[in-house]
């Protein structure tokens, strides 16, 4: 390797005088230009709007593609199950009464929400009276119904609201939410169900609204009854609870009145938060204040209050790092007067109003929340005054029973989409009409724009000119290699290490092969030395004459890059909406040299870089051909099953998964967004990414797809008797022949 004190540029660049760790550098570049984006989201939102203020009905209809937008990111889509009423639970041993206070008792219930997935907790319910109004009080995920209820302690007096609407006449449903207990691996329950859900196109907050929606649906058709008919819903919650209380609110137009404690403020940061809150795309078109906006005309009550506080903190086992911590009361009132601003020009007695507890930094469900929620669903006599201590009926109450049923039938659920979702993709691809490879090329388009808009994500920004700076970083007798850097946008980069083979003739034009590392890998790995898997194939290829390029891509610096990932999700964006323009801005470039033909690009990328080989070259029609070297598999599986060893779904890798892929795009279905252009598949023996079988059904898909348009032999495998490596056998001679670059040449 050249000593840097001796540089030199290459003939047209300016010189690289950039220092230090270029790829620490392109990484900060990458994480300023996500803070600036999400930053911006706020000013894009109103683009995604057209409010109509004329009249509440005329509101109403003017935001409902904004709500469905909301449904759909949230997954809320799975139908719902009907049933006459909740189903009492109880055994040999004990009943379903499982207390009673001041002019109320306590049953515990249980009631179907989609699928076979059901809703459990309690339902507190009137003695000798119809109910004052209904209300589904949601408590926060580390908190039982039992404790809001006052059944058992844990839960200050004062903040057990669901007892004390009970006590004010109203018959009220406090479900059981997913628990942040450890599930495996320091991984919690929440975010377990989320990351399997995330990737079938599902979400742990729309299961949790569902089974809120299916109680709805429950107050709905006992409000057919005369007597119940002008009995209102309204619900309430604190922390998660205050989450699953604005959502429901802003999908369910059946709910009248809601109020939020301990969650209300500016999400920008939602990045930081517990994975299970990341929805693809929040940002784009909603923080709360939008989310507010679809309650609007009806009621919505913010509590300033203390909420819960968690803190997962970096290398917790597989868990993603976050933190849950109180919002200043300040910053609940900036988001809620922006809130009143997008409704402004309706009944201002619609407005979303604002309740301090105490300070606003004290506990929830104080006495002014609770009698706004009352006003607002009209019970006149308003809350009652506080009744004594319920009398509780729980003998060998075990909620670790209940909780491990309820997340049992959400994984089960996620599951069985799993098995079911290669069928959906098949009806998703309907339109794609095979008959000839120019009906083909014609018909995938429409998957392409899919595949970029709302899988991979894209930006907008124009691609800069390349200001490309270059130093010689290697100089061997064969070949000379230099690092260079080119702007892509404002505060991104691309960087990477050019190989040039000596010999190259006036007027020759080489064949040149991108080869992409994998994970926490670097572009020198490509070129120095034997480095473990890499067997150094960019210098191989090299000294074959091909002219290599080894970017460096973004995914280094374990926990640095994955919040990369999760600052993109909520502007509905992915890592690959940072590396595809990188690639564009690369093979750009490369084609202006003048040693290269930029006809003949190819792409070779392993392990994660095979990753790349299937995202980047879809979508960047100026590689030629692309090889996926091991990490070619069932993708969907190795991302959403809960019993694959294979499986992410409890490994460190939080930063993996894609939503809706299941329904949309698995590996052969990507491939046939690379067809026809040549497309191969490296994979040794012992490779632990999957299983042979696994690799050999999800490629079958692709060599199928070749063979019925006539190309089969424009994709081929080799599966060689070794580890996760680069084998370079079969693939080379692939890169050979399709690349046309004879082997005997420069070897």
């Amino acid at each position: 390797m050249r000593d840097n004190s001796e540089a030199q540029q290459m003939p047209g660049t300016e010189v690289l005088a950039l220092e230090g760790d270029i790829a620490s550098h392109l990484v900060d570049g990458a994480d300023t230009f996500l803070l600036r984006k999400l930053d911006e989201s706020i000013k894009g939102r109103s683009a995604f709007w057209a409010r109509d203020v004329s009249s509440h009905e005329a509101y109403s209809r003017s935001v409902e593609p904004n709500r469905s937008r909301l449904a759909h990111i949230l997954g809320v889509c799975d139908k719902r199950a009907t049933f006459s009423d909740p189903e009492l639970v109880g055994s040999t041993e004990r009943s379903s009464l499982v207390g009673r206070g001041e002019g109320y008792e306590v049953h515990s219930i249980r009631w179907s929400a989609f699928a076979d997935v059901q809703g459990e907790g309690l339902m507190l319910s009137p003695i000798g009276r119809s109910p004052t109004a209904n209300v589904i009080a949601v408590p926060d995920a580390d908190v039982l119904p039992e404790q809001i209820a006052g059944l058992i302690d844990g839960v200050a007096t004062e903040s057990q609201y669901a007892r004390r609407l009970a006590e004010s006449g109203c018959r009220v449903v406090v479900p059981t939410l997913i628990s942040r207990d450890e599930a495996v691996n320091r991984i919690s329950n929440r975010e377990l169900i989320h990351r399997s859900a995330y990737e079938l196109g599902r979400h742990l907050i729309g299961y949790e609204i569902q089974k809120i929606m299916a109680v709805v649906d429950w107050f709905e058709r006992q409000g057919e009854s005369e007597e119940d008919s002008t009995i209102n819903t309204g619900i309430i919650g604190w922390g998660e609870g205050g989450l699953l209380a604005l959502y429901a609110a802003a999908l369910d137009p059946r709910i009248a009145a809601s109020c939020v404690s301990g969650y209300f403020q500016s999400r920008q940061e939602v990045w930081n938060e517990p994975l299970e809150r990341s929805a693809f795309g929040l940002l784009e078109q909603l923080g709360d204040s939008e989310v507010a906006s679809l309650v609007a005309p009806r009621k919505l009550i913010i509590e300033a209050s203390r909420a819960p506080e968690v803190e997962v903190p970096a290398g917790t086992g597989g868990a993603a790092p976050s933190s849950l911590t109180t919002p200043a009361p300040d910053a609940v009132e900036n988001e809620l007067i922006r809130a009143r601003s997008l409704v402004e020009g309706l009944d201002p007695s619609t407005m979303p109003e604002m309740v301090r507890s105490g300070d606003g930094m004290g506990a929830c469900g104080s006495e002014d929340a609770l009698n706004a929620v009352l006003r607002s669903l009209d019970v006149k006599a308003g809350l009652a005054p506080p009744g004594g201590e319920p009398q509780s009926y729980l003998q060998g109450f075990n909620p670790d029973e209940r909780q491990s049923k309820q997340v049992h039938e959400l994984d089960r659920h996620n599951q069985w989409l799993l098995r079911e979702c290669a069928k959906t993709r098949d009806t998703f691809f309907a339109d794609l009409d095979c008959s000839s490879l120019e009906t083909f090329e014609k018909t995938i388009e429409q998957y392409r724009e899919t595949f970029s808009n709302d899988v991979v994500g894209r930006f907008d920004d124009d691609l800069l000119p390349f200001n490309t700076r270059s130093r010689l970083s290697y100089d061997e007798p064969d070949w000379k290699g230099y690092e260079v850097v080119l702007d892509v946008f404002e505060d991104l980069i691309a960087y990477g290490i050019l190989l040039i083979p000596e010999g190259i003739k006036e007027g020759e034009k080489r064949p040149v092969v991108v080869c992409q590392h994998g994970l926490e890998g670097r572009s020198q790995n490509v070129v120095e030395g034997s480095r473990g898997a890499y067997n150094d194939f960019g210098v191989r290829l090299c000294k074959r004459g091909f002219i290599v390029f080894a970017p460096q891509n973004l995914y280094i610096f374990t926990d640095r890059f994955r919040s990369l990932q999760r600052k993109s999700y909520p502007l509905k964006k992915t890592l690959f909406s940072m590396i595809v323009p990188q690639h564009q801005q690369i093979t750009d470039w490369l084609q202006t040299l003048p040693f290269v033909d930029g006809e003949r690009i190819g792409f070779y990328g392993i392990s994660y870089g095979g990753k790349t080989a299937m995202r980047v070259p879809p979508l960047v029609s100026n590689y030629c051909l692309s090889i996926c070297s091991a990490d070619f598999n069932e993708w969907v599986e190795k991302n959403a099953s809960t019993s694959s060893p294979y499986s992410y779904s409890t490994k460190g890798e939080y930063e993996i998964f894609e939503f809706d892929l299941g329904s949309t795009f698995n590996y052969a279905e990507m491939s046939k967004l690379i067809c026809p252009r040549p497309f191969m598949v490296e994979r040794g023996r012992f490779d632990g990414v999957a299983s042979d079988e696994n690799v050999a059904y999800e490629y079958a898909k692709t060599q199928r797809h070749y063979d019925l348009l006539g190309i089969g032999d424009r994709t081929e495998t080799e599966v060689f008797v070794g580890k996760h490596e680069i084998h370079g056998v079969g693939t080379f001679a692939f890169l050979h022949k399709h690349l046309d670059w004879p082997e005997k040449r420069n070897r």
